[in-house]
């Protein structure tokens, strides 16, 4: 395909980084079937990016099969500096596929999807890094085993390891830092590390899986990821109940943490959010904030931390505590928690949508929720549904806005400095679990300290001294 081309593309090539004689190179490591500048493949790389700010595109697609691969495939874009950027399932929000830089190759691991080992009788299992989270939990449907980590979308396990990503379930099972015992990485040399290991704690040696989960694809491109697993739960509940009140809801929220119940899952969506997801795909709920719960354990447990729940929900203004056990009734519920983002995309058809994201320590959440619907009445925004696992003082919002109205685009950029500011002043963080990208960058210094990024460029530098695997990413630039 690319030698057929080489005589009509030389001369826009050769001004980029990617020359042809780079993907050459390229198509020769994985064949005429593994590499594509179509611009149809190349348009269906994009993701859910943020709408003020767009998403540049990759010169081209590659497609990986193996590890061997993926070495080689970095071995050949160090040759020629040429910048990677690693792609799972395009579910990121932050911009962590951007391609700014000319000449930047995608490379795509969603071919890697096998599950290459299961062990019932420690509970882990070894994944290659496009298999995605529900692909993985189908394979173990019959083992009494599941991996809880949760974000929502149907993310690969590798893109969930980049961005260190959380969710529904993170409040009793953690995050995947909790949740991922090893890597397989292939570094930016092309050498192949394997960091971690499968006995359930160790002493030996830095902790270079911890480094390599959330670092985003800047330090090592995940191949091969090891989980832990969890049993299946003997007995699973869900309750929803609708509130008067935000306030009342996310008191519910906060004070079931300080009770034995320990929800499995804890998910508040405000009136808004739930006005978008009535009469979404024959979905009937109250336009009211309304908090989901999902509670896992044995039949007895089960029963009585939805009591207790339930006491503490009526106690803060919540009606109609509706219980389901049935896993149709269970499933109804949570399909329309991850059906969030789109039913708040079909009701404001035509408009933008950013989805951005802050945590804090769980005793700040009620005011700093409080302040942030302040702020979106004083700054006339459209409308910004909040919802998030506030279980663990994480929530989001997905604002309602105009990109091609510069004032638009002001408004929304001053409500998230805003959101950031306060969160990070609250003893908080300017994301919990999107990740930084490009979009959070500016946010770093003010929640760590210049010296903490400092050290950040400096292991950037030491991993990665070609700056080829997704620049721009995590790490300011100038810092490294």
């Amino acid at each position: 395909m690319l030698r057929a081309a080489r005589h009509a593309s030389s001369a826009a090539a050769s001004a980029s980084p990617c020359s042809t004689a780079a993907l050459l190179d390229l198509e020769s490591i994985v064949g005429a079937g593994g590499l594509s500048v179509n611009e149809s493949v190349i348009e269906n790389h994009g993701s859910l990016e943020r709408g003020y700010v767009g998403w540049s595109r990759p010169q081209a697609v590659v497609f990986a099969s193996s590890t061997p691969e993926v070495a080689e495939i970095v071995k050949a874009c160090a040759a020629h500096r040429v910048p990677i950027v690693p792609y799972g399932a395009g579910t990121s929000v932050e911009g962590h596929i951007d391609c700014p830089a000319a000449g930047t190759v995608m490379l795509d691991l969603s071919r890697m999807d096998s599950v290459l080992a299961v062990h019932e009788e420690d509970f882990d299992a070894r994944v290659q890094a496009g298999v995605t989270r529900e692909a993985l939990n189908e394979h173990l449907r019959a083992t009494g085993l599941t991996f809880t980590v949760d974000p929502g979308a149907n993310a690969t396990l590798g893109g969930m390891v980049a961005t260190n990503a959380s969710g529904t379930t993170t409040l009793r099972y953690g995050a995947m830092k909790e949740n991922v015992a090893s890597l397989q990485v292939v570094m930016a040399d092309g050498s192949i590390v394997e960091a971690g290991g499968r006995a359930r704690k160790s002493s030996a040696g830095y902790d270079l899986t911890r480094l390599l989960i959330g670092s985003e694809g800047t330090l090592g491109v995940v191949t091969e990821v090891g989980v832990r697993l969890h049993p299946q739960p003997e007995a699973t509940a869900a309750a929803v109940c609708h509130f008067e009140t935000l306030e009342g809801a996310v008191g519910a929220c906060v004070g079931a943490t300080y009770t034995g119940a320990m929800p499995a899952r804890m998910e508040l969506l405000d009136a808004v959010t739930m006005a978008a997801l009535d009469g979404y795909q024959g979905q009937s709920f109250a336009s009211k904030p309304t908090v989901f719960w999902e509670f896992h354990g044995s039949a007895a447990s089960v029963e009585e931390q939805a009591a207790t729940v339930g006491e503490l929900a009526a106690a803060h203004g919540g009606g109609g505590f509706e219980f389901a056990t049935a896993t149709e009734d269970r499933a109804r519920l949570w399909k329309a928690r991850h059906d969030a983002f789109w039913a708040v995309k079909a009701r404001y058809p035509g408009l933008d949508v950013l989805a951005t994201d802050v945590a804090v320590p769980i005793s700040r959440l009620p005011g700093v929720v409080e302040a942030t619907h302040a702020d979106v009445a004083r700054l006339g925004i459209t409308a910004a549904p909040l919802f998030g696992h506030v279980g663990d003082g994480n929530f989001h919002l997905l604002v309602i806005f105009d990109a091609a109205d510069g004032a638009d685009v002001a408004r929304v950029r001053e409500l998230e400095g805003a959101l950031v500011a306060r969160a990070i002043a609250a003893g908080g963080t300017c994301t919990g679990e999107h990740g930084v990208g490009t979009a959070k960058l500016q946010y770093l210094d003010a929640e760590f300290g210049a010296p903490a990024v400092d050290v950040m460029g400096a292991i950037k530098r030491a991993l990665d001294p070609l700056d080829i695997l997704n620049p721009g990413k995590a790490v300011p630039r100038n810092r490294h």
